[in-house]
């Protein structure tokens, strides 16, 4: 199981309103936490779960900090899932991307050449990241070569913010 479902709001601590945040808690953080506890028995014993974290919960960029919050509570949800579900065999670890290429923000890294510009300066590897370099990470977690990986944060961000 993959729990990668999330939308970003660009608002400071100060800003953000009751509604942003509810929005975020219920899909970020309670969507999966609900999810899995729902989807629990249905995994098979020896089974893997990867849930998507951000960067952000690492480095700070302003306006992001009721969203990196939920990543925050998703970071150490996966611990109490790893350590609970363990016992099944199930491993639970969470990937935190740096700035990804994607629609998601409303396309704001992949469609905007100075954004583009300014993110890739940023990262150690000279450049901003695209969807396969994350996907490649999390189905390698989901592999028997990764079978003594539990509760374990694994950021996938080129070296962002070094």
């Amino acid at each position: 199981m993959v729990n990668n479902a999330g939308f970003g709001i660009h608002a400071s601590v100060a800003d953000t309103t009751v509604e942003q945040f509810d929005s975020l808690m219920n899909v970020q953080f309670k969507g999966v936490f609900f999810l899995s506890q729902k989807l629990y028995p249905r995994i098979a014993d020896n089974g893997r779960v990867v849930n998507v974290s951000t960067g952000l919960t690492r480095f700070v960029i302003e306006g992001f900090g009721a969203y990196s919050a939920m990543k925050g509570a998703i970071e150490v949800l996966t611990k109490y899932m790893a350590k609970e579900w363990g016992k099944r065999g199930i491993r639970v670890n969470v990937v935190a991307p740096g700035a990804i290429a994607t629609d998601f923000g409303g396309g704001s890294v992949r469609d905007n050449q100075h954004m583009r510009e300014f993110v890739a300066s940023n990262i150690a590897l000279g450049r901003v990241g695209e969807a396969d370099d994350i996907g490649g990470v999390v189905a390698s977690l989901c592999t028997d070569e990764f079978g003594w990986v539990n509760g374990t944060r694994l950021e996938v961000s080129g070296g962002q913010m070094l």
